[in-house]
């Protein structure tokens, strides 16, 4: 099973020289990549009552993941370079493969994109697109997508995507690039069935949202036999689970075989949640997992 980390953006904040410090540390444990999340704009939540919770806001400094994986690329060699997750309806498609594209020419073919339908609104509002319609859009965007990376020129038309011989250039290293996707939400991370639907009939992997254990369990069954029921090996559809670094590292350890019992194929760790102050901080956490890994 390999193990990546999560790269705790809030906490490193704006000071680019952590970001190399860390991700460079990472590199050198041998750990097999990086995680980077995804948020455009932050929202005041005392200007939106409507949303019901905020996971993240205005205050959290969040990097932009295609711009930083491209800065990433520059200062590593083999770490693998994954957005976990992209919220993709909120973007435009053509651009996404573009930018996709580049980091994976840029990186010698380390990206995996994660995806997801994200959960709020205010978001979606300030990038001029519909919430409410997300996941139906989310699937005619994976098709453009791998459409994109395979072949140049592209002729498609859509509900929502029109495309007449036209592509881009220079097409990815990985052709396609791997597509992975994320379902639920931070503390609620069974989505609703349509969605598990969507990733065992789309996905080449899958991120359960939570700690190793039954939750989790039943998740990857339930994705794998979609993936099944769609005509897929369920073998194909990798998983990839998560790991918080909070208690002590016995604890650590242990979620460590609980995942491999439920036969993840990587895990990703996290800091973020660690209480942690320092780039040091972070750094250190990642040390002593590799030790007892």
């Amino acid at each position: 099973m390999k193990i990546g980390v999560s790269f705790p953006t809030t906490s490193i904040g704006h000071d680019s020289g952590a970001v190399r410090e860390f991700v460079q540390t990472a590199e050198d444990l041998g750990y097999s990549h990086i995680r980077v999340l995804d948020h455009v704009v932050g929202a005041n939540p005392d200007k939106h009552p409507e949303v019901p919770e905020f996971y993240y806001t205005h205050e959290s400094a969040i990097r932009e993941p295609f711009t930083l994986m491209a800065y990433i690329s520059g200062f590593t060699e083999r770490i693998e370079l994954v957005t976990g997750i992209i919220i993709l309806p909120q973007r435009q498609t053509v651009l996404v493969a573009k930018q996709a594209a580049e980091v994976d020419v840029l990186s010698g073919g380390r990206l995996r994109l994660g995806i997801g339908v994200g959960w709020n609104p205010v978001e979606f509002t300030a990038l001029g697109e519909n919430f409410r319609n997300r996941g139906q859009r989310i699937e005619e965007q994976i098709e453009v997508l791998r459409l994109l990376w395979t072949g140049n020129p592209v002729d498609y038309h859509g509900r929502w995507h029109h495309i007449e011989s036209a592509g881009i250039n220079p097409l990815p290293v990985q052709r396609p690039i791997p597509i992975w996707m994320g379902a639920g939400a931070p503390g609620k991370p069974v989505g609703p069935n349509r969605v598990l639907q969507r990733v065992g009939r789309l996905a080449d992997g899958y991120f359960p949202l939570c700690e190793a254990g039954d939750t989790a369990r039943t998740l990857i069954e339930t994705v794998k036999r979609h993936a099944q029921a769609a005509g897929r090996d369920p073998d194909d559809l990798k998983i990839e689970g998560r790991i918080e670094l909070v208690g002590t590292p016995e604890d650590w350890k242990t979620a460590l075989a609980a995942w491999e019992e439920l036969g993840a194929d990587l895990v990703s760790i996290g800091t973020a949640r660690s209480g942690f102050n320092t780039t040091n901080d972070h750094i250190q956490a990642i040390k002593t997992f590799k030790d007892i890994a």
